[in-house]
C-alpha cells in the first residue's frame, strides 16, 4: 500500500506563504502529476513528503502512518531528482546497490536485485562504467534503477525529464509510464510541462500560488476546465479567452482546434470576422494568430487558408462561459443571448 494523505498542510519561508492550507489524497497505486508554473507549490509538496522540508503546519500520512515525525530514510520512499543525484566516482553498479547496503542487505541480494532492475531498465551493459562515460538517459535509468531497486511504497519525482532533450523526454516519458504498470506502486511526479502531465499521469493536479486550481483525469481537465487558470494552462495554443466580449464581467472560451472556417450545419455557431497575422505551417495543420473586435486569437486547423480577412466559427458546444470570477458558468439566459446577438452583428455586417 502507498496512499498519501495531507491535512492543512501550510508552508512558509519568513513573511512569504508558499502553500496556505493544503488538503490532498493521493490514492494507493497512482500515477499523479503535480503540475503548474514555477512558485506554484509543487516541489514544496514533494519535498514535504519526502521529508526533505518541513511543513509549517499540518500533518502527512503515508497509508495509515504519520510520518511528519519520520527522518527521510524511515519513510519508505524513493525520490528522482532533476539533476540524478549520482555519485561520480561509483560505477552505475555502486550507485545502484548504495541503498541497499545502507540497509543491510546480504551481498547475494544485493547482487540478485541490481541484475534484476539493471535488466528491467536496460542498464546491464552498463554496470561497470562511472556516470561520466553515460549518456543523459542512460544517467535518468541509474537514477530510476536506484529508486526502484529500494521497492518503496512511494515513488518521488522532481522533474526528472527536465535536463533530456526533446526526443529523449518523449522516450522517457513512455518508459516511465510502462515502468509504472509494471511496478503498480504509487507514483507522485513534479513538473511544469503540460504535455508531460497530459501524456502520464491518470491524476492531474493543477496548482498555483499553493493552491489545487482544478484535479481530473487528463481528458476531463482538457474538456471539462473549471476556471479560466484550468483552461488556459491545459492546451496547446491555450484556450482563447474574449474577456470583452460579454457584459457583466463574463468571459467567452474555446480552444483554437474547435474555430472553423466554414458555417458547420444543423448547429448554432459563433461567428466572428478575424484579421490573419500569422500563419505557422507545420505540415499537418497551421497555427495561425489573429485578431478580431474582442483581441487577439490563436487557432490551430488543417485548412491552409490564404486569405487575410475571414469569417470563422465556433459551435456553441465548444464554447466556454467563465464568470466575473473565472469560474465556469453554464451559456444559457442572458449570456447565450448576447452570444447570438454578437453573431447576429457579423452575420448582418454591423
Amino acid at each position: 500500500m502507498g496512499s498519501i494523505k495531507l491535512e492543512h498542510i501550510n508552508k512558509t519561508y519568513g513573511k512569504d506563504v508558499i502553500i496556505p492550507d493544503l488538503n490532498l489524497e493521493i490514492e494507493d497505486g497512482s500515477f499523479t502529476v503535480l503540475v503548474g508554473p514555477s512558485g506554484c507549490g509543487k516541489s514544496t509538496t514533494l519535498r514535504m513528503i519526502a521529508g526533505l522540508e518541513t511543513p509549517s503546519s499540518g500533518r502527512i500520512f503515508i497509508d495509515d502512518t504519520d510520518i511528519g515525525v519520520l527522518p527521510p530514510g524511515k519513510r519508505d520512499i524513493a525520490m528522482v531528482f532533476q539533476n540524478y543525484a549520482l555519485y561520480p566516482t561509483m560505477t552505475v553498479r555502486q550507485n545502484i546497490e548504495f541503498g541497499l547496503e545502507n540497509k543491510k542487505i546480504p551481498k547475494e541480494e544485493r547482487r540478485k536485485l541490481v541484475e534484476e532492475i539493471s535488466e528491467t531498465v536496460g542498464l546491464t551493459p552498463y554496470l561497470d562504467r562511472k556516470p561520466s562515460k553515460l549518456s543523459g538517459g542512460q544517467r535518468q535509468r541509474v537514477a530510476l534503477a536506484r529508486a526502484m531497486v529500494k521497492k518503496p511504497k512511494v515513488f518521488l519525482m522532481d522533474e526528472p525529464l527536465s535536463n533530456l532533450d526533446a526526443k529523449l523526454r518523449t522516450q522517457m516519458r513512455v518508459e516511465l509510464i510502462q515502468m509504472h504498470e509494471r511496478l503498480k506502486t504509487t507514483f507522485v511526479y513534479v513538473t511544469h510541462d503540460q504535455v508531460e502531465a497530459m501524456s502520464m499521469g491518470d491524476n492531474i493536479i493543477l496548482m498555483d500560488k499553493g493552491i489545487i486550481m482544478q484535479r481530473s483525469a487528463p481528458t476531463e481537465m482538457y474538456q471539462n476546465p473549471q476556471n479560466v487558470y484550468t483552461a488556459r494552462f491545459i492546451g496547446t495554443p491555450p484556450m482563447n479567452i474574449l474577456q470583452n466580449a460579454l457584459a457583466d464581467g463574463y468571459q467567452l472560451g474555446f480552444r483554437p482546434e474547435r474555430v472553423l472556417f466554414e458555417r458547420p450545419e444543423g448547429e448554432p455557431a459563433f461567428r466572428m470576422n478575424v484579421h490573419v497575422v500569422t500563419k505557422e505551417n507545420l505540415g499537418s495543420e497551421c497555427i495561425y494568430s489573429m485578431t478580431c473586435d474582442f483581441g487577439a486569437i490563436s487557432v490551430k486547423s488543417q485548412d491552409d487558408v490564404m486569405e487575410r480577412d475571414v469569417t470563422v466559427y465556433v459551435k456553441y458546444s465548444n464554447l466556454y462561459i467563465f464568470d466575473a470570477e473565472s469560474n465556469r458558468a453554464p451559456l444559457d439566459g442572458t449570456v447565450r443571448r448576447q452570444v447570438e446577438e454578437i453573431s447576429a452583428r457579423v452575420r448582418e455586417g454591423r
